[in-house]
C-alpha cells in the first residue's frame, strides 16, 4: 500500500487524534445527551436485533423462515423509512422529533412484551411481525436525528470529531447489547423477551434525558470561530434542486464506477446481516443452549472500539481504495475460518466452534476496522463538492436489494445447511461437509471474496478519474 504521509511517529498521531477531540469541549448539554442517547438506544437495538431470530423461534413459535421473513420485513422497512425520515427531522426539529421518536420506541417495543408474555393470544406471530413492523418508522427516525443532531450541536470545527465520538458510542452500545442478552437469557434465566423488556424500560430513560438535557434547535456556532465561518452556519446557502443535482450525478462516469464498486464490496458488507440472521442460530445449535451467544456479539463491536482509536491516526497515511480493498479482503476470510471441516480439528464440536467462532469474530473486526472507516470515507474522496449526499444516498440502492435477497433467503439458509438437532448429525457422521454449516460460510465466503477479486481485476478502470488518495 502506498504510504502518504510518513512524517510523525505512531505514539505522536495516536496522542494527536486523541487531542483532537478536546474541540468538544464547548459544544452544550445537547450534544453530549444525544450521545448519551445513541450509547442507551444502540444497546436496545441491537440487543433486540441479535436475538430476534432466537426470540421470533423459541418465544413467539416461528419456524426459521418466516422468522427470517419477518425480521426482513422490519430491517427492509426501516432501511426504505431513511429516504423519508430525515424530511419529517427536518420539519419537526430535532427535539420533537426525538420525542415523538421515543414515545414510539416505548409503545411499540412495550406492546411486543405484552404480546410475547401472553401464550393465549391468538396469533401472536402475526401481531409481534406488525409490531416490528410498526417499529421501523421509529428505528429510521432516530438514525436521521442523530445524523441532523451531529451537525447541529458541532461547529464546523468541531464536526469531525463529533461524527467519530458518535461512532464510537454506537459501538458501545452495540457492545453492551450483546452483553445483555447473556446477562437476561445466561444469567438470570429469563426469555429472550426480557430483551424487549429492557428495552421498553431505556426508552423511559431516553425520553426523561432528552426532555432534561435537548431544550434547543438551533444550530451550535464555536465563538473563537472566525466571523465569515461563523456567518456561513448560520445562513443556508443555495442548493441545486435535488433533480438538478440527481441528474448530474448520473451523468459523472466516476458515479458509475463508484455504484460498481459499491456492488463488488456488498458481500462484505452482508457479513453484518449475517451476524444477527445466521449466526445466533447457528451457535445454539451447534454449541447448544449455553452458547453466549451476548458475548459473541459483544465481541466485534468491542475490538472494533479499541482497534478504531489506535487505527484512525494511521489510516489516512494510506490510499483509499487499497486500504478498503484490504480491509474488505480480511473481513471476507473470517468467513473461511468457520468453513474449516469440524472433523480436522478433533471430536469436540461445541468446544471447536466456540474458538472457531471467536477466531472469525477477531478476524472480521480486524478487517471491519480496516476497510469500514474507508468506506464512508469514499464518498468524501470521490464526489464532487455539493453532491455527497447524493453520492451516499445511490450508494445505498444494491446495498438495500442484497440485504433485503439475503435476509429472505436466510431461514431457507439455515433449513439447508444448519437445521435443528444438525450438530448429533454431524458428530455421527450422518451430515458431510455440503450438509453442514460449513457449506454455507464456505459459500458465503466465496460470495465476498469473489467481488473482491472482481475488485482487483477492474482496479485501473474503478479508480481511472476519481480520487482515492488518502484524505487529510
Amino acid at each position: 500500500m502506498d504510504q502518504v504521509v510518513p512524517n510523525k511517529s505512531a505514539t505522536q498521531m495516536v496522542l494527536d487524534y486523541i487531542r483532537g477531540f478536546n474541540v468538544l469541549k464547548k459544544t452544550g448539554y445537547e450534544y453530549w445527551g444525544v450521545q448519551i442517547i445513541n450509547i442507551l438506544d444502540s444497546t436496545a437495538y441491537f440487543a433486540m436485533l441479535s436475538c430476534s431470530t432466537l426470540f421470533l423461534s423459541g418465544d413467539i413459535g416461528m419456524n426459521d423462515v418466516h422468522a427470517g421473513y419477518t425480521v426482513t420485513l422490519f430491517t427492509t422497512a426501516t432501511t426504505i423509512l431513511l429516504f423519508f425520515s430525515g424530511t419529517i427531522t427536518d420539519w419537526l426539529g430535532v427535539r420533537r422529533a426525538m420525542i415523538w421518536t421515543l414515545w414510539g420506541n416505548l409503545i411499540t417495543r412495550g406492546l411486543v412484551v405484552v404480546v410475547a408474555l401472553e401464550p393465549a393470544i391468538p396469533q401472536r406471530g402475526w401481531i409481534v411481525a406488525g409490531l416490528l413492523l410498526a417499529q421501523a418508522p421509529f428505528m429510521a427516525s432516530i438514525q436521521t436525528i442523530f445524523q441532523t443532531s451531529n451537525k447541529l450541536f458541532t461547529s464546523k470545527k468541531s464536526r469531525g470529531a463529533g461524527f467519530n465520538v458518535w461512532y464510537l458510542a454506537m459501538n458501545v452500545g452495540a457492545m453492551l447489547g450483546g452483553y445483555s442478552l447473556d446477562v437476561i437469557h445466561q444469567w438470570m434465566g429469563l426469555s429472550y423477551t426480557h430483551i424487549f423488556t429492557m428495552s421498553t424500560v431505556i426508552a423511559v430513560i431516553t425520553l426523561v434525558i432528552t426532555h432534561v438535557m435537548i431544550k434547543k434547535n438551533d444550530q451550535y456556532v464555536d465563538p473563537d470561530e472566525p466571523a465569515e465561518e461563523q456567518k456561513e452556519q448560520e445562513a443556508p446557502s443555495k442548493k441545486l434542486k435535488p433533480w438538478q443535482i440527481a441528474a448530474q450525478v448520473v451523468k459523472n462516469p466516476v458515479f458509475w464506477k463508484f455504484l460498481v464498486l459499491i456492488a463488488l464490496l456488498l458481500g462484505v458488507r452482508a457479513v453484518f446481516t449475517y451476524m444477527y440472521l445466521l449466526f445466533p442460530k447457528f451457535w445454539v445449535r451447534i454449541i447448544g443452549p449455553e452458547a453466549q451467544v451476548g458475548f459473541y456479539q459483544a465481541l466485534n463491536p468491542a475490538l472494533v472500539i479499541m482497534g478504531l482509536v489506535l487505527f484512525i491516526p494511521f489510516a489516512n497515511r494510506y490510499n483509499v481504495f487499497k486500504m478498503l480493498v484490504f480491509g474488505a479482503t480480511i473481513s471476507a476470510l473470517s468467513l473461511f475460518i468457520l468453513a474449516v471441516p469440524f472433523g480436522w480439528l478433533g471430536s469436540d464440536l461445541p468446544h471447536i466452534t466456540h474458538w472457531l467462532s471467536i477466531i472469525s469474530l477477531i478476524v472480521l473486526a480486524l478487517g471491519e476496522i480496516i476497510w469500514s472507516p474507508k468506506y464512508y470515507e469514499l464518498v468524501a474522496a470521490i464526489a464532487p463538492k455539493g453532491q455527497e449526499g447524493s453520492y451516499l444516498g445511490f450508494s445505498q440502492i444494491p446495498w438495500f436489494g442484497a440485504k433485503t435477497l439475503v435476509s429472505f433467503a436466510s431461514g431457507h439458509m439455515l433449513v439447508r445447511w444448519c437445521p435443528e438437532g444438525i450438530a448429533d448429525k454431524i458428530i455421527s457422521g450422518e451430515a458431510g461437509f455440503w450438509q453442514s454449516p460449513n457449506a454455507m460460510w464456505f459459500i458465503l465466503g466465496s460470495l465476498a471474496l469473489g467481488g473482491i477479486l472482481i475488485c482487483f481485476l477492474l482496479k485501473n478502470w474503478i479508480t481511472k478519474g476519481a480520487n482515492y488518495e488518502a484524505q487529510g
